[in-house]
């Protein structure tokens, strides 16, 4: 009996040790996380904090997809096809919620060179600071790599079977469309070029609840339609939104001159809520006034 207290203060001391640690340990990693905010991102690519005075523009993201909660199973590119002359078309795609929304440059290549620079940057900050909760976010900052490569000018609108692209979809397709007072080709038939069968078989084979696509140049946003079917509510919202958020003009109707197989006019066929934008000149991003819009635009769609 005269060793058993010994060896009962023995095992006392060893679980109050364990204990201890236990609970300094527990108490070690117990970190509150706060409401988060993100700087949007310098356009200018400089690495280094804003100078004294400088103000930033910052984004309450507390109510977006944190990257830990973001479904690692779905890509973050992916491929669409190929253009004429074999380069790549590609999206990046940004959150993991069941309402996809389409964002889309570059269609006229190297003529709107700014559409595509716009997508880019606008996908750089969804992926930086996450999408809204419940959306998934789709950039397709240049549908027109063929046009792209041909330069800034006039040539630069076609693709590499001298196409208007934005002719070539199953809206009132014509085979000979018109750009201002000039006729261009629409190609065959809808579809016939693959830059525009890449967009049909994405939007055909995914869910898409709404779509932004871009132009320039006009400082305008323009509801798309097709038809006699009319403009959808959901558009009408869309466009307001964006054109208040981003200080545009909001159009009813696009009447410059008439418009044969127009990829957003398409978009609207689908019964997809879709507005077109068309940034001020050929240039010019405007990013800041373009966030904005988008922001607005996601609040309709969310």
């Amino acid at each position: 009996m005269k060793h058993v207290l010994p060896v009962a203060l023995l095992v006392l001391i060893v679980v109050g040790v364990y204990l201890l640690v236990t609970n300094l340990f527990s108490e070690q990693i117990t970190i509150d996380a706060p409401n988060r905010s993100i700087d949007v991102i310098d356009q200018s690519g400089s690495d280094t904090m804003p100078e004294d005075g400088a103000t930033t523009t910052r984004i309450d993201v507390s109510t977006t997809t944190a990257d830990d909660a973001v479904d690692t199973t779905l890509p973050s590119s992916s491929v669409l096809g190929q253009s004429v002359s074999g380069r790549e078309i590609v999206a990046h795609h940004v959150g993991s919620g069941d309402t996809e929304i389409l964002l889309v440059g570059g269609i006229h290549g190297g003529y709107s060179p700014n559409t595509t620079e716009l997508v880019e940057e606008l996908h750089a900050q969804y992926d930086a600071m996450g999408a809204p909760v419940g959306l998934r976010l789709t950039f397709i900052p240049l549908l027109n790599p063929d046009g792209a490569a041909m330069g800034s000018g006039a040539e630069g609108r076609f693709n590499a079977r001298d196409v208007d692209l934005n002719r070539n979809f199953d809206c009132e397709w014509e085979e000979t469309g018109m750009w201002r007072s000039q006729e261009v080709s629409g190609g065959t038939e809808p579809f016939s070029e693959p830059e525009s069968k890449a967009i049909r078989d994405y939007v055909t084979t995914h869910n898409i609840a709404g779509a932004v696509v871009y132009y320039s140049a006009a400082g305008e946003v323009f509801p798309a339609e097709c038809g006699e079917s009319g403009v959808l509510p959901t558009t009408t919202e869309l466009l307001d939104a964006y054109a208040d958020a981003a200080d545009y003009i909001a159009k009813e109707t696009f009447d410059y001159y008439t418009v044969t197989g127009d990829m957003a006019n398409w978009l609207a066929k689908r019964n997809i809520p879709t507005i077109s934008v068309l940034l001020s000149n050929h240039s010019d991003m405007e990013f800041e006034s373009n966030l904005a819009g988008v922001t607005a635009a996601l609040g309709v769609l969310q």
